[in-house]
């Protein structure tokens, strides 16, 4: 289970971001092009949701919180910290290892056992935890195997196209492995 104790981790480190957020910035555009602060917010809520659904078997969540939705920051609600971690100790103890081992059909992938689909969310947490804080001028480092892990699912999944990931940009010579994985996946550091 080290990979959802790594999914906790990224968690972790995106409840410190969300706390960190001046209530009079969650609409500020973030580095999500179209998107807000409090849409990248209510897409991950969203996926945390998504998450739950296909680990108990419920019908999917209205997609308005998916991938390239136009504003997945209604899923927020009037209070965007503890809108996630709601939605994220609803979610965590579905998460179980039977769970984890059934196949569920994804859009866009297919018949995959939830598992695989963990590797995405903690590379989605990772990212996006730097698009709501480098938006707002903080320095947020995820630890070096989030990102070594977040790296090598975008190299292998990686789907460049308006609402998912941006063009690769060039990373300065001197790039540590964060800027590094965050060029790969469009970020302009």
């Amino acid at each position: 289970m080290e990979l959802m104790e790594q999914y906790r981790r990224a968690q972790d480190g995106l409840d410190a971001v969300l706390a960190a957020v001046p209530d009079d910035r969650w609409d500020v555009p973030s580095m999500c092009a179209e998107w807000t602060v409090r849409d990248v917010a209510g897409h991950l809520i969203w996926g945390q949701w998504q998450m739950r659904a296909w680990a108990v078997g419920e019908p999917d969540p209205d997609r308005s919180g998916a991938p390239g939705s136009p504003r997945p920051g209604t899923w927020t609600g009037d209070d965007p910290v503890e809108t996630w971690r709601k939605a994220r100790a609803a979610s965590m103890p579905a998460l179980t290892g039977e769970a984890l081992a059934r196949t569920t059909s994804i859009t866009g992938i297919g018949e995959v056992p939830l598992a695989a689909v963990v590797p995405l969310m903690i590379t989605d947490t990772v990212v996006h935890s730097w698009d709501i804080g480098h938006a707002l001028g903080m320095d947020v480092r995820a630890d070096a195997d989030l990102v070594a892990l977040a790296a090598d699912w975008a190299r292998q999944h990686v789907v460049r196209r308006p609402g998912f990931f941006g063009p690769e940009v060039t990373p300065p010579p001197d790039a540590d492995e964060q800027t590094r994985m965050l060029a790969f996946v469009g970020r302009r550091v």
